[in-house]
């Protein structure tokens, strides 16, 4: 907590972590209202629901959670008048390696969550919503329970909040701890009782048949902060703080091998990799180099220190141009990281130096991924555990030269024939890690 709560560094731009980064705050009522509180909710219920939803698709305001997509276009999926019940679900699982910026919104801040699910509830005609948050963030729990409850005793929740004749209710659910309840139709089976197994889409686009088969809208916590700072903004000042089509801030979690991990709150696309990490977090360890960066959370690929991508980009003309652009050099933000073959994800920067063993590395993730397949898809089920078995084997007793090549095999035929993209996700770091450092996946004595 200590790396959030010092004076934040200079290229920070702090929005969701402004109460939460100062020491003297609590996660009390009386203290968010002393820092200017449900102020926006107020706002918002003399706007209509229609110029709401209009303000935040004119931000740029991208999903938090790990797909970046538009939130102000899943938004728009739902109609206020199809005479249905409507539901938003807030994703706290928060389960993908590398990731914990929702988890300090929930303990140092949790109003603001609150603020910003009423201002989507109302925008969006709902009046149930949940907030899912994994089983083992128990002190978050007892925190927005608290939170929860002090907001329903202001009249901010129930019904006829605000005395503004419009009702909502405000649940927390906790998980059972697993991975694949972060990805949406997951979390809504397990929400609804069931065995979390993703759904097949389409047809069960949560916008259309989510919780209860009812128009649902699934955001992250992150995202869902956010809202209340575009009406207190503007969807113009927040949108130029971002780059063109990704708007406003975002929480870059930070850890491995630099010197102070953390999460960073830092307008998207205002610094590179390398100002990450040599500046704002401290640079490497004493005498170590820079040797691979997992730029998006464990599921993101893998990137080597040394690679020279080429990235388009506009010259002084307008005509477009591939520039030869170092690793340290790229920026952070989602179109730079896809075009770099990898992506922004969770946010969740993973930092590698050259004490690492890639090996031992993918085994960790492939261990991970087995435990954590849900089971429901044979390619999955049977793949990512062969997968952590034999990366598994070479570690113990040594690599042989057709290893790699039958662990790249076996990502190959799991990536895209899954129900959900955990496929994807359990397939990508082998799929990377043996072409970005073949030289480690050869034949090799036992490791030690």
């Amino acid at each position: 907590m200590s790396s959030l709560i010092e004076h934040p560094h200079p290229k920070e731009r702090r929005i969701i972590f402004e109460n939460a980064g100062k020491s003297d705050y609590t996660p009390d009522i009386e203290n968010y209202l002393a820092h200017g509180g449900y102020e926006e909710a107020k706002k918002a219920f003399t706007m209509t629901p229609e110029a709401i939803v209009n303000e935040v698709k004119a931000s740029n305001l991208r999903g938090r959670g790990g797909a970046a997509f538009p939130t102000g276009v899943k938004w728009g999926f739902i109609r206020r008048d199809d005479g249905k019940p409507h539901y938003l679900c807030v994703n706290g699982d928060e389960s993908e390696p590398g990731t914990f910026k929702d988890r300090y919104i929930l303990h140092r801040d949790p109003h603001q969550l609150l603020e910003g699910m009423i201002i989507t509830c109302y925008a969006l005609n709902i009046h149930l919503a949940y907030i899912y948050v994994r089983c083992e963030y128990t002190h978050a729990k007892e925190i927005m329970e608290k939170a929860i409850q002090e907001a329903r005793d202001r009249g901010f929740l129930g019904k006829n909040i605000f005395g503004m004749g419009f009702d909502l209710d405000i649940y927390f659910h906790e998980g059972a701890g697993a991975y694949i309840c972060g990805e949406e139709t997951s979390l809504l089976e397990s929400l609804e009782g069931k065995r979390p197994y993703p759904r097949i889409k389409p047809p069960y686009f949560p916008a259309v048949l989510g919780l209860y088969m009812a128009p649902t809208i699934v955001n992250n916590v992150e995202t869902i902060c956010h809202v209340k700072h575009i009406l207190r903004l503007g969807s113009a000042e927040y949108a130029a703080m971002g780059t063109a089509g990704d708007g406003g801030t975002r929480v870059l979690c930070v850890s491995g091998d630099v010197m102070k991990p953390g999460p960073y709150e830092l307008a998207v696309g205002s610094v590179t990799l390398g100002e990450l990490i040599f500046d704002i977090c401290g640079g490497l360890r004493p005498g170590r180099s820079l040797k691979a960066i997992i730029p998006g959370g464990s599921s993101s690929k893998v990137l080597r220190a040394n690679e020279i991508f080429k990235i388009k980009s506009k010259a002084d003309d307008g005509t477009v141009i591939d520039k030869e652009v170092p690793l340290l050099d790229m920026v952070m933000d989602a179109a730079n990281l896809a075009a770099a073959g990898s992506m922004i994800g969770s946010a969740g920067v993973i930092v590698m130096d050259d004490s690492r063993n890639m090996l031992w590395a993918l085994n960790n993730l492939n261990q991970f991924y087995a435990h954590e397949s849900c089971g429901q898809c044979t390619p999955c089920r049977e793949g990512v555990l062969w997968m952590s078995k034999l990366s598994t084997r070479m570690i113990a007793e040594g690599t042989q030269e057709s290893d790699s090549i039958s662990l790249h095999n076996i990502a190959d035929h799991i990536a895209g024939r899954t129900v959900c993209a955990f496929g994807e996700a359990a397939s990508w770091p082998t799929q990377s890690f043996i072409d970005k450092f073949p030289e480690e996946f050869g034949a090799q004595i036992a490791h030690q």
